[in-house]
């Protein structure tokens, strides 16, 4: 039996890293504000757990992305399939991450790809060659958190 899973990533701002992370990966930013609209009118969230996001509100503190493809439930807009859930952390970042995204360009495509992610707000921290197996790049997403480009 598979499981079903997601990966959580703790974070300084929430919808702003989903947001860089939607656009680096192709996935859409999940929309729970109608959820959190019904919740809210039943009594049932406080006002002070909501936030308001480019128009939408959503909850203080989280934000996910999932992939376009994949199914999601049209009320929460939780995506049931490929997904990555920011939630919001008092403490900094303090060391290396211990798992992370490896984000793959279109053959001949590593150099257009690292540009991107770039101009999303992504920084180049080293390239690693290993030779006829290849070369990648180390980056940093706006919060600091490492990932590569092959």
């Amino acid at each position: 039996m598979t499981l079903s899973w997601k990966l959580v990533v703790d974070s300084a701002d929430a919808p702003v890293i989903a947001d860089f992370w939607a656009a680096a990966l192709g996935y859409e930013v999940e929309d729970p504000s109608r959820l959190v609209e019904q919740l809210l009118a039943a009594g049932q969230l406080p006002e002070e757990a909501v936030r308001e996001h480019h128009g939408r509100r959503t909850f203080r503190g989280f934000a996910a992305v999932r992939h376009p493809d994949d199914p999601f439930d049209e009320l929460s807009g939780v995506g049931r399939g490929r997904r990555l859930l920011f939630q919001d952390v008092p403490e900094p970042k303090t060391g290396k991450n211990r798992l992370h995204l490896d984000v793959h360009a279109e053959p001949g495509g590593l150099d257009a790809l690292l540009t991107r992610l770039e101009a999303l707000g992504a920084t180049r921290v080293r390239e690693v060659d290993k030779g006829p197996a290849g070369h990648w790049w180390v980056l940093r997403d706006p919060e600091g958190n490492e990932f590569c480009a092959a």
